[in-house]
């Protein structure tokens, strides 16, 4: 059995987008529905928590010591030292009954993010790319909830999650962006869970999380199971791997959906946990900022 480690006790109502940050040795994470921005310190154990102005999807690592914000309202500059965000970009204006949900970077800088109706409902999710200065659409058909996307260690596959069809799809991925036919990676059964965020380590596999699933699974690059690790909580959101050597993956979780029983069953349902992996991931490159 994997020793899973409970970091962070702080009930997220929906606990998403950890991300590592190598300059710093810390981790990013957010409560989308609470609308916080968290920091946690492997050193000190501590997580430090801001307000963010709307429903947050992710926050990225930039230069300069800001970071690439994914909001409700749009794509946004946060500065961790003021607590203020300046917007950047809109997207999907025409589309305010959705959220930005999930997001990455390639190895150049670009950011890959998705979005999602927020009822959870209508086909309106959609894959977008920032390159620094514009959104664009990949092409990629649109879902109800879009999770991930990953990339692999050369650039050349795009993974991206439907989460109410259980499917996580490949497709090839030019360095312009331009993405190519959609294949099917995995599929989850739908007693297994929904499949919720993916990483891709250094070697390729994804790592995904299990919304209803008790744990995350590593797939190889064929698609096969590799790798099976159950968590304390039953709404595992997504993986990053981090740490010194990029051998510790961290996991949020959500409380979201969960009734009095489950919470019972479950009293750190929404925490962070982590644990340890054989590969390492791949350094997250900082976010291009307009």
């Amino acid at each position: 059995m994997t020793e899973v480690r409970t970091l962070w006790r702080g009930a997220a109502t929906l606990g998403e987008g950890p991300a590592w940050d190598p300059a710093l040795g810390i981790l990013w994470f957010v409560d989308i529905k609470q609308q916080h921005v968290h920091r946690y310190d492997p050193a000190s154990a501590e997580v430090a928590t801001w307000p963010a102005p709307a429903q947050i999807g992710w926050v990225l690592p930039s230069t300069g010591g800001t970071l690439l914000a994914g909001l409700q309202t749009g794509l946004a500059r946060f500065d961790p030292e003021t607590g203020e965000f300046a917007h950047l970009a809109d997207v999907e204006p025409d589309l305010p009954g959705n959220r930005l949900n999930d997001a990455t970077v390639a190895i150049d800088g670009t950011v890959y993010f998705g979005s999602m109706d927020d009822g959870e409902n209508a086909i309106t999710g959609r894959v977008h790319r920032w390159d620094g200065h514009d959104v664009t659409s990949t092409g990629i058909a649109p879902v109800a909830i879009t999770n991930g996307p990953g990339i692999s260690p050369d650039g050349a596959t795009l993974y991206h999650v439907d989460t109410l069809g259980g499917v996580i799809h490949a497709v090839a991925l030019d360095a312009d962006g331009t993405v190519g036919e959609a294949r099917v990676f995995v599929t989850i059964d739908p007693a297994d869970g929904h499949p919720d965020g993916v990483t891709v380590d250094s070697a390729g596999n994804v790592w995904l999380g299990l919304w209803g699933g008790w744990c995350a699974r590593c797939y190889a690059p064929d698609g096969s199971l590799l790798r099976q690790v159950r968590l304390p909580a039953a709404n595992v959101t997504k993986i990053a791997l981090g740490g010194p050597d990029l051998k510790t993956a961290f996991a949020t979780t959500a409380r979201k959906g969960l009734d009095e029983a489950a919470l019972a069953e479950q009293p750190d349902a929404g925490g962070l946990f982590s644990f340890d992996v054989e590969i390492a991931g791949q350094p997250l490159t900082p976010a291009r900022m307009g």
